[in-house]
């Protein structure tokens, strides 16, 4: 998927033969390493053909043996540390890189001093003003989002509770993305639910029951609340619009990390977190009720997540990143939006 996205956006890609590690047992673990000298010399060929300023990591397995090799060939090399605990990669990058960035002030600890605290970049779109979400002409918006494969918990949870809600009488719309697998499954959810395909026209809701949202930032602008997993990228965009939240962190999220990026917000009031495990139609519906029958405790909730908002993420890490490669920052055209 990243791939197709980087190449609709102009940007080349190439690849290396390299698998994660971690959580697959000795065998296969032993396999992995085995190709790791292979996933070395591709990196090395791609960097000695592309001659980089810089290699920056984001994290991901592939980022080890490449910011690895960088480093061997006197390329300067950085990574960025976007969840509140740091990923394998990571840690073990930290010992040969020259900086660190991290999004969460819970990650410091793991890479002690060598870390700075920069958030995690924010598309700029995100960050206009807009009117208020609540105004009287308006219905109240609930964005649904499992990230962009889905989420089957949450989908089933919500339509529940969108039954539960429409039983009684509540006026509402929202957006779903139930991700490409779960799509048609959802669909007929929603005819179980008494919300048959033709009722969602009528409600003008049938193209917002959708496998994949395209313009996520206009998905946000139009919520007044939203339902999601806990990633890194997903918290920082809500932060960024201040929109309150109710997130239910994944489960299997390797080392929990979505359950600790989760409190992490709701510590500041920025949103309600509730565990998979706990997840049920009816309080979904009793918590999304609360709120819209309380509008101020959901503006104090959506101060809450501008709070933890770092609009300046993508501007700080390009400014050292330009200072790291020796370039300095005479490129960088700064506004006031975030954008660089």
């Amino acid at each position: 998927m990243e791939s197709e996205i980087l190449r609709r956006y102009g940007f080349q890609t190439a690849f290396i033969d390299v698998e994660g590690m971690k959580g697959r047992g000795w065998k296969k673990g032993l396999a992995v390493l085995s190709m790791l000298p292979g996933s070395m010399v591709q990196s090395m060929r791609i960097i000695k053909d592309f001659k980089p300023s810089l290699v920056m990591g984001v994290g991901g397995y592939s980022s080890g043996p490449f910011c690895l090799a960088a480093r061997l060939m006197g390329v300067p090399t950085a990574i960025h540390e976007q969840n509140s605990y740091p990923g394998l990669t990571n840690r073990l990058l930290a010992r040969v890189v020259d900086r660190i960035f991290v999004s969460f002030e819970e990650s410091t600890p793991y890479f002690r001093q060598k870390s700075t605290l920069t958030g995690n970049p924010v598309r700029h779109e995100l960050f206009p003003p807009v009117e208020d979400s609540l105004s009287p002409d308006k219905k109240f918006t609930v964005l649904v989002v499992g990230g962009s494969q889905g989420a089957r918990a949450i989908n089933e949870a919500f339509v529940k509770a969108f039954g539960i809600l429409k039983k009684a009488g509540k006026e509402f719309t929202f957006i779903h993305q139930t991700g490409q697998y779960d799509h048609k499954r959802v669909v007929a959810e929603y005819g179980a639910q008494g919300v048959e395909a033709r009722e969602l026209e009528a409600l003008g809701l049938e193209e917002n029951v959708v496998p994949f949202i395209e313009d996520m930032a206009s998905a946000y602008h139009r919520a007044d609340m939203v339902v999601s997993r806990a990633g890194a990228t997903t918290l920082f965009e809500l932060a960024a619009l201040g929109k309150p939240s109710i997130l239910i962190p994944y489960p299997h999220a390797t080392n929990g990390h979505q359950e600790t990026n989760a409190r992490s917000l709701a510590r500041r009031g920025g949103a309600e977190m509730v565990l998979q495990k706990d997840l049920t139609g009816e309080g979904l519906a009793s918590t999304l009720l609360t709120y819209m029958n309380h509008p101020q405790q959901l503006k104090k909730m959506g101060e809450g997540a501008r709070s933890f908002s770092r609009p300046d993420a993508a501007r700080d890490i390009a400014d050292q990143l330009m200072e790291l490669s020796g370039m300095g920052n005479q490129f960088l055209n700064h506004n006031t939006s975030g954008k660089t």
